[in-house]
């Protein structure tokens, strides 16, 4: 299941040292439903550096195999933004840019979203984001209710304005590591097929798009790519 995320494979082209993909495919589905997924990355998310939280959101556009499947719910976090259908992965990450917790919604949610579902279950007492989570009512006051702080960016058009700590703001990249890392497995961008259950916002398991193909546009022989006329002087 791992070599088949990471390439970026359908699962009939799994490899056969891998065994029949119909066993695979299926086994994995199972797991998805039955929660058995989230079970296997709690435990990795408990032995967490706390000393501070960062949020962020990331959008993964999906792949016409993905939005063209019979629709047996509405619950797929497939939505269209300015891109196309996309899904907008919302994540929590420790001190150390490592995983927390995950949420799902489609590419057009307002990252507060993810706020409203991931912050509740913050245990770090000090929270790291950038402008989007500038929000008074649904970030800002949350966390202080709560007894906790945020290092936050304010917008310009802030009325009174508010300072930040840009020092404490600086680890804010390790999000933005941490997406990169995941987008390096192929399945992800683009996801293809629908996966088989949102993981919900106490859940510590990745995202679950299923299939992808090389997106890459491939030139035939018959169509080559027109070259470009030199600018005239």
């Amino acid at each position: 299941m791992l070599y088949r995320y990471r390439a970026g494979i359908p699962w009939r082209d799994l490899p056969e040292r891998c065994g029949d993909w119909k066993n695979t495919h299926r086994r994995f589905s199972r797991w998805a439903k039955k929660g058995v997924w989230p079970r296997r990355f709690e435990p990795l998310a408990t032995d967490a550096d706390n000393e501070y939280a960062i949020i962020d959101s990331t959008i993964v556009r999906a792949h016409q195999h993905r939005a063209g499947a019979p629709k047996k719910d509405d619950d797929y976090a497939i939505g269209r933004s300015k891109g196309g259908l996309s899904t907008k992965i919302h994540a929590l990450v420790d001190a150390l840019g490592n995983p927390l917790s995950f949420f799902l919604t489609p590419g057009q949610t307002h990252d507060l979203a993810g706020a409203d579902a991931l912050l509740p279950q913050m245990a770090a007492d000090l929270l790291i984001a950038d402008k989007a989570f500038d929000a008074d009512e649904r970030g800002i006051r949350v966390l202080a209710s709560a007894g906790k702080a945020a290092v936050i960016p304010p917008r310009k058009h802030r009325r009174p304005g508010r300072n930040f700590d840009r020092d404490l703001y600086k680890p804010r990249h390790l999000v933005e590591n941490f997406f990169c890392k995941l987008k390096q497995c192929r399945a992800i961008p683009p996801a293809t097929t629908k996966p088989p259950e949102i993981p919900s916002p106490l859940s510590t398991s990745p995202p679950l798009p299923s299939g992808s193909i090389d997106d890459t546009p491939q030139c035939s022989s018959k169509n080559p790519p027109r070259s470009r006329r030199p600018p005239r002087r």
